[in-house]
C-alpha cells in the first residue's frame, strides 16, 4: 500500500488571514493526504525547517498580503541552501496573473489564484505524484 502524500501548508509573512489555507488543509486531509499546518506568520526559514524535519513530499504556500514574490522566492532559496531543492512547492492566495510567470520561473510548480477550486488543487497534487484521485 502506498504511503499518503505528506503536505506542509504554510502562511509566510505577516498575513493573518488563514481561512483559505485551513480549507485547503482540510480538503487535502479529507482526500487522504497527511497535512501539517504551520499556522500564520511563519518565516521562510521556519517553513523550510519544518518541511525538512517533517520529511514532507510537498509544500503549499498561501499569501494574501502581496509579499508573495519575496516570501516564496526566499522559501525556494532556503530549500536549495538546505539541500532540499527536490521538495516541490505550490502556491495560492491573492496572486495577480502578472506575477505567476515569475513564480513559476523561480520554481513554484503551480499557482492557484482566486477562483481556483479545491478539486483543481487536489488533481494537481495527485497528478504530480502519479496517483489516481
Amino acid at each position: 500500500m502506498r504511503k499518503p502524500i505528506r503536505v506542509l501548508i504554510a502562511k509566510p509573512g505577516l498575513d493573518g488571514h488563514d481561512r483559505g489555507a485551513l480549507i485547503i488543509a482540510q480538503a487535502l486531509r479529507d482526500d487522504g493526504m497527511e497535512v501539517i499546518y504551520t499556522g500564520i506568520r511563519q518565516t521562510p526559514s521556519q517553513i523550510v525547517a519544518t518541511a525538512i524535519q517533517e520529511d514532507v513530499d510537498l509544500i503549499g504556500l498561501s499569501c494574501l498580503s502581496g509579499a508573495h514574490n519575496e516570501l516564496f522566492s526566499e522559501v525556494v532559496r532556503l530549500l536549495n541552501e538546505q539541500g532540499a531543492p527536490d521538495i516541490p512547492i505550490f502556491a495560492g492566495g491573492v496572486i495577480p496573473a502578472s506575477d505567476i510567470p515569475y513564480l513559476k520561473k523561480i520554481g513554484i510548480k503551480e499557482v492557484f489564484p482566486p477562483g481556483s477550486t479545491i478539486k483543481e488543487t487536489i488533481a494537481f497534487i495527485r497528478q504530480m505524484f502519479s496517483m489516481e484521485g
